[in-house]
């Protein structure tokens, strides 16, 4: 039983990493139709940002934590504005070139990460109450897992009241229905657009960071292997879905979990549920129809 309970909390952890991830992708491609391959480089960065900042303010200390939180999110959201505004405003409606754009910025960025703080994995301080357990019902749940099950469901809740509430929200909505008749009432949706990237890197930082602790290590490498996951989280779920998102994120994460410890082959497992879903669904679980 504690065995199930471990299982099930460390996999709705990584669904909550998967979705901190996918969002980004999510909201990007949903609103503006770009996809990002240099997401990865946004959360990477973050994540060594949040590692420098917990170095010094120290990792295992409430000031250290939450202040590489705010520094990842800081940097993860300047990182993707900047992107946008350098190299995918000028390409848009250029889907080929935003493709190489963004694939050649982050083989770059792993490139220079290495560059500056070495190819291998640099492992975090592991004192501390966020390395700690609570225990449930005979399980040891690691407290970091509720941290950043916290952290998605609180970017899900925001970026849904950002897009549904707010000003902006409602220009993003009808900017990405019909661009023209927004430009010709006067609105700059250019800069909205800039806002949704800008989110998106926030939303990136944060899982970078939080990814750095639930994993034990920061590496250039960190963000490309989630990366990897977001995207099949991202077309499951329905390209442009946030919900969908949310609900593939779990799903795949806790399938990857149990069929890891019981067959050891999670990630074939995933890819074999990513197969099914094209064929089926192509559109994804809550994903619109082509028409």
């Amino acid at each position: 039983m504690s065995t199930l309970i471990l299982l099930t909390f460390t996999g709705l952890g990584l669904g909550a990493l998967y979705f901190l991830v996918a969002s980004g992708l999510s909201l990007i491609y949903g609103l503006m139709g770009v996809l990002n391959f240099a997401h990865g480089s946004f959360l990477t960065l973050s994540a060594f940002a949040g590692f420098e900042v917990g170095r010094r303010l120290g990792a295992g200390t409430f000031t250290g934590f939450f202040g590489s939180i705010l520094v990842g999110a800081v940097v993860g959201g300047i990182f993707a504005a900047v992107t946008e505004l350098l190299l995918i405003r000028p390409l848009y409606k250029r889907h080929i070139e935003q493709l190489l754009v963004t694939v050649g910025l982050s083989l770059a960025t792993v490139a220079l990460f290495e560059g500056i703080w070495g190819p291998d994995p640099i492992f975090l301080d592991s004192s501390g109450w966020l390395r700690e357990t609570t225990e449930i019902l005979g399980a040891r749940i690691p407290n970091d897992r509720f941290v950043t099950i916290l952290a998605a469901i609180l970017v899900l809740g925001g970026l849904v009241l950002f897009l549904n509430k707010t000003r902006y929200g409602l220009i993003i909505r009808a900017g990405v229905e019909n661009r023209s008749m927004v430009t010709a009432l006067g609105i700059d949706v250019r800069r909205a657009f800039t806002l949704v990237f800008t989110i998106g890197g926030i939303a990136a930082g944060i899982g970078g960071v939080l990814a750095s602790h639930f994993f034990g290590y920061v590496s250039p490498l960190l963000g490309g292997s989630l990366l990897i996951f977001a995207f099949i989280v991202t077309v499951i779920g329905g390209m442009g879905s946030l919900a969908g998102a949310a609900i593939a994120s779990v799903l795949v994460a806790l399938l990857q979990q149990f069929a890891n410890f019981y067959l050891g082959i999670g990630d074939f497992i995933v890819v074999l549920l990513l197969g099914v879903v094209l064929l089926v669904r192509p559109q994804g679980l809550l994903g619109k129809a082509a028409a």
